[in-house]
């Protein structure tokens, strides 16, 4: 599965996250196909016909939200993540066109919302704690988010979490007040770092 992230094209004090969220029915059990009941990016599997990580990114937005191609610009692919020791996920990012209006997915998405990316900096609920997985170390987090629209709350945590805390940082290069595993002084160096320690012990 490759997870995308794609802000709104904003100023930089507005700009946001085009988000996912694949929640569990009322009675518990999971009625969606894709990551029931967590929040994620728009993303998926590299089909046959996609030329690159873009074309995936592209085809799985449109598929899921409704986001078409033309409506956004792509502007860079980010270091790419290991999940898990035979996954490998690589971010795309990119500005969508301001017009743009999500239509979910009913079968892959329950709702689309938008985060203030430095929400991921300054937020006013985080907790994390670490864990060991595969060999390797690293910080879980989790974010608390309370969409001012219509009052519903979601968790934010695990890679989709780290992600965004990846762009937030990227973009304002501001340290946050809590700890995180990114060097400042050189975000996409600390994260090719941690790549290649990870990829040496995968399956890939």
């Amino acid at each position: 599965m490759r997870v995308r992230w794609i802000p709104a094209r904003e100023s930089p004090t507005e700009t946001n996250l085009l988000r996912t969220v694949a929640a569990l029915s009322a009675s518990g059990d999971p009625q969606l196909r894709r990551s029931p009941g967590e929040v994620c990016f728009p993303g998926g599997k590299r089909d046959p016909t996609d030329k690159d990580d873009i074309d995936t990114a592209l085809r799985e937005a449109q598929e899921e939200v409704g986001l078409r191609p033309q409506q956004v610009e792509v502007i860079s692919r980010l270091v790419p993540y290991l999940f898990d020791k035979d996954t490998l996920v690589t971010p795309v990012v990119g500005f969508i066109d301001h017009n743009f209006q999500a239509q979910p997915n009913p079968d892959e998405v329950k709702d689309v919302f938008l985060v203030p990316l430095d929400y991921f900096l300054y937020p006013k609920v985080h907790s994390q704690k670490y864990i060991t997985h595969s060999g390797h170390g690293f910080i879980f987090h989790c974010f608390e988010y309370t969409n001012p629209e219509d009052g519903v709350t979601y968790l934010i945590r695990g890679m989709t979490a780290k992600l965004a805390l990846l762009v937030a940082l990227i973009i304002w290069g501001e340290k946050p007040n809590f700890e995180i595993e990114f060097n400042l002084d050189d975000v996409i160096a600390s994260c090719e770092k941690s790549f290649l320690h990870k990829y040496a012990t995968s399956q890939l």
